[in-house]
């Protein structure tokens, strides 16, 4: 039995504790916005927080959460009305959108401890979040964006 939080909800599985959160997430709870990139935590893709810090969820195993707060894409705001959120939009960020819920979380763990970032902290902070459709500059812009809003 695996038991944690997620998205302010308790959760309470019959999985096995060495379960990815990835797949546990996807395929046993149906959130679909955290999505599998490399499988080996390097593309930041399946980015989400446990206990407000950025994780890879493809590499967590589920006992690595128990007891713990997870948020996932989902969580980040019931009706995409997060800062970030409104200024992935506004900034025309996506392109195959593929990596963007990985990013934003990043991205949001960055402005939760941090709400004025300067242009070098937010592409340290990012570095290691693959785009492969290259928005880097519009992933910068609405960051700091979101910042001014935070």
């Amino acid at each position: 039995m695996a038991s944690f939080t997620l998205n302010g909800k308790p959760v309470k599985l019959a999985a096995d504790p060495k379960s990815l959160l990835l797949w546990t997430l996807r395929d046993e709870i149906g959130l679909t916005g955290t999505k599998y990139g490399c499988g080996a935590g390097l593309c930041g893709a399946c980015t989400v927080h446990v206990d407000g810090k950025a994780v890879r969820s493809c590499m967590t195993p589920l006992a690595a959460v128990e007891g713990r707060k997870v948020t996932t894409i989902e969580g980040l705001s019931p009706d995409s009305s997060h800062p970030l959120q409104k200024a992935w939009v506004e900034q025309a960020v996506p392109q195959c959108g593929y990596c963007q819920s990985g990013q934003i979380m990043k991205a949001a763990e960055l402005l939760s401890v941090n709400k004025k970032p300067t242009r070098s902290q937010i592409v340290r902070h990012m570095d290691g979040n693959i785009c492969r459709c290259g928005t880097y500059h519009r992933i910068i812009a609405a960051i700091e964006q979101a910042s001014k809003e935070v």
